[in-house]
């Protein structure tokens, strides 16, 4: 290094400032470019090439102590030649959980869009930050062209809306929109002037609500569970009896986030009986359809959604069923005023300057709570224009006609059980082993049979042949949740894991 340093210097017009050489770039463009080359061939090779592969493992188990020795996790003070750099790349892949494989059925995403994986490609490689017009002209645009459609599938003439990291922020925002229409002072002054506040879900209602009630300071003891029925819905009438409860304790009810899609049962709260409660009691309507607004897509099924259109804002996660890629997550709001703005402005003056010379409205990024934000919009605008609206409904068509032969195939064999008869992509089902058939139903019967799902689950995984969650539910000991999405998903994959279900708990 001190060789090339006393070069540089003597070279003409090298400068040196604080011991440091200015002159030239300091990276090494040719060697950086060969590198991505190669990492990109390796991506296409390990990734790509062999996501429909069901000869592949779902995943390469490891422990986590022999996972930290395999991959050499500790950081130096020098670098390491690109050579070691592209082996962790592949051990990095060989070792993680392949979501593409087919036989991926552990979460509500899974397969592989390649519309989608070129767009997050591109948007990596120009890093863009999607705030303002000057520094992300297409992103905003794109932005722009899915909200607009989305708002249109929903129902809604006119409206607004953002993309969010995660369904979960999504419905942070709902809430804190919601409770900034009902009393917009809080923006200002804060807490201590409010009423006790008060906010209805169901008991199904994904656990991001809890968090979004304790991060805003309403206080998770300020979320009323509403009751649901045997298949998960919120029961309308129990929703009716809590606000009337909670007015009776002066308490501000102010909001219902209603669950298009939850998360275990894949159960759609009757949106049109709830719409009429909160137009009655002047409450917000939130519908979280993080999971099942993709259903709205389908001809077929958006009956699923019926009135969806008389929400106040809607959660929507293209990267679930669509397999937009994570994160491709929308708030959209019925609200055209510029509610959104209203609430999230903070008019930053070196960003959001009003005399610049293009139309400042499409500066978009104070309607954020972010700052720099991610074009998650492009991987779903970019899938939309290669497949049309007739194949995105045809994904979701085939998921649900999987999940339909998958039900039909475990009320066939002996050993297999139902929860319920599932209304989504969401099947429910417990494994009865042959010891175990003959029991007398009763609490030893179900303590037993409650140690089943993990006992498998954690031999599928060191086999490496398949994924699927498993949990206990509502007094209900652990049940197996498949869910259907990857369009890459067959009939026989779905033979395949009833028989592997019964081939790895044959002793049991």
């Amino acid at each position: 290094v001190g060789v090339c340093k006393q070069e540089m210097l003597q070279k003409k017009n090298a400068v040196l400032v604080d011991g440091v050489i200015l002159n030239g770039p300091i990276m090494d463009s040719k060697a950086g470019e060969k590198f991505v080359e190669e990492a990109c061939k390796i991506i296409m090779e390990e990734v790509v090439q062999k996501a429909d592969d069901v000869t592949e493992k779902v995943c390469e188990w490891q422990a986590p102590e022999k996972l930290k020795q395999i991959l050499d996790l500790e950081m130096r003070d020098t670098g390491e030649c690109h050579q070691k750099i592209l082996q962790l790349c592949h051990d990095v892949i060989k070792y993680s959980v392949k979501t593409n494989h087919p036989r991926f059925f552990n979460q509500l995403y899974a397969g592989i869009d390649y519309y989608s994986l070129v767009a997050r490609f591109i948007t990596e490689a120009l890093n863009p930050s999607v705030y303002t017009y000057e520094v992300s002209p297409v992103f905003l645009l794109v932005e722009e062209a899915v909200i607009k459609k989305m708002i249109e599938y929903i129902g809604w003439e006119e409206g607004d809306g953002i993309f969010n990291p995660g369904g979960s922020i999504s419905n942070m925002y709902a809430m804190n929109l919601a409770r900034y229409k009902f009393c917009p002072e809080i923006k200002e002054k804060g807490l201590s002037g409010l009423p006790r506040l008060v906010l209805f879900a169901s008991e199904e209602c994904h656990y991001s609500m809890k968090k979004a009630a304790s991060f805003l300071g309403i206080g998770t003891e300020n979320v009323y569970f509403i009751k649901t029925d045997e298949r998960g819905k919120m029961i309308p009438e129990e929703l009716e009896k809590q606000v009337q409860r909670a007015r009776k304790e002066g308490s501000a009810p102010f909001l219902v986030c209603a669950t298009a899609g939850t998360t275990v049962l894949g159960a759609f709260d009757p949106l049109d009986k709830i719409a009429d409660i909160c137009e009655k009691h002047g409450l917000w309507l939130h519908v979280d359809a993080s999971w099942g607004g993709s259903a709205l897509i389908s001809r077929k099924h958006r009956r699923l959604l019926h009135s969806i259109h008389r929400a106040d804002s809607v959660a929507w996660n293209p990267h679930k069923m669509l397999l937009a890629g994570i994160q491709c997550c929308a708030l959209l709001v019925k609200d055209n005023s510029g509610l959104l703005k209203k609430c999230y402005s903070a008019e930053a003056a070196y960003l959001f300057q009003q005399d610049k010379f293009y139309d400042v409205s499409y500066d978009t990024g104070d309607k954020s709570i972010q700052c720099s934000r991610r074009p998650d919009a492009f991987k779903f605008w970019l899938m939309w224009k290669a497949l049309g609206t007739t194949g995105l409904e045809e994904r979701v068509n085939r998921a649900l006609a999987l999940a339909r032969y998958l039900v039909e195939e475990i009320k066939k064999r002996e050993g297999f059980q139902l929860l319920l008869e599932p209304e989504y992509a969401n099947v429910c089902f417990w494994y009865i082993p042959p010891s175990l058939r003959k029991m007398e139903d009763g609490p030893e019967f179900w303590q037993k049979l409650h140690q089943v799902a993990p006992i498998i689950k954690e031999r599928m995984m060191k086999k490496g042949s398949m994924m699927l969650g498993y949990q206990p539910h509502r007094g209900k000991v652990n049940f197996f949740r498949q869910v259907v999405i990857s369009p890459q998903v067959s009939r026989e994959d779905m033979d395949f894991l009833l028989d592997e279900i019964e081939l790895l708990a044959k002793d049991l």
